[in-house]
């Protein structure tokens, strides 16, 4: 099933969807449509950089790590993670005008407006692993990637050849502290925007009712 049958299919299940709740739309008083569409927007784009951050920080790159070669699972994830940057940045865009809407800033209570901040900081973290974090960590990647084929090293899986090598090779272990300094200000901010969506998480529980 090619990318373009998989989405039509989606967009067909997403709009059956209303047949179910037709009061959603349909049944609402005048101005609520407006409303359900935001709050929409909101969960959905929540819903999905939330699962995006899930699967990209805790299992598909720990899974990539350990069963690639090296070389080739820092060149896949230098792929990866700018369109993976791009949607949750998207997403969180999209829930910080929906909440933001939802809750004008100077009507909204207290715990609304940490809210927000919450979203605003997952977007803060997101836009600076997009713009500034992604791309230094891939260029210094692949300069370290030359260094570790002109030692004949990278194809290995793991960290193991890369350590020891590092040890009597000062240009390889000066490469590494720079790559391992980049690399931990991405992680921190990817780990910064996945907990604040973690802490936004309990406030969209506390609105459920089922």
């Amino acid at each position: 099933m090619g990318w373009a049958t998989r989405f039509v299919a989606a967009v067909c299940f997403f709009a059956a969807g209303v047949l179910f709740v037709p009061e959603a739309l349909l049944g609402s008083p005048s101005g609520a449509g407006a409303v359900t569409a935001a709050k929409l927007a909101h969960v959905l784009a929540f819903a999905t950089s939330w699962g995006a951050a899930l699967w990209a920080t805790f299992i598909g790159g720990i899974i990539m790590f350990k069963n690639l070669p090296r070389h080739m699972f820092g060149n896949l994830q230098s792929k990866m993670f700018p369109a993976y940057f791009t949607l949750i940045s998207a997403c969180a865009a999209i829930s910080v005008a929906a909440f933001a809407y939802l809750h004008p800033w100077k009507t909204a209570s207290t715990v609304e407006r940490y809210q927000l901040g919450f979203l605003l900081s997952a977007l803060g973290c997101n836009l600076s692993n997009l713009l500034v974090f992604t791309p230094m960590t891939i260029e210094m990647m692949k300069k370290r990637h030359k260094i570790e084929r002109d030692l004949s090293i990278g194809e290995e899986v793991g960290w193991s050849k890369n350590q020891q090598v590092a040890k009597s090779n000062p240009t390889l272990a000066a490469m590494n502290k720079k790559f391992g300094m980049i690399h931990g200000l991405s992680s921190l901010a990817n780990i910064m925007s996945f907990g604040s969506l973690a802490m936004h998480s309990w406030y969209l529980a506390s609105k459920l009712e089922l």
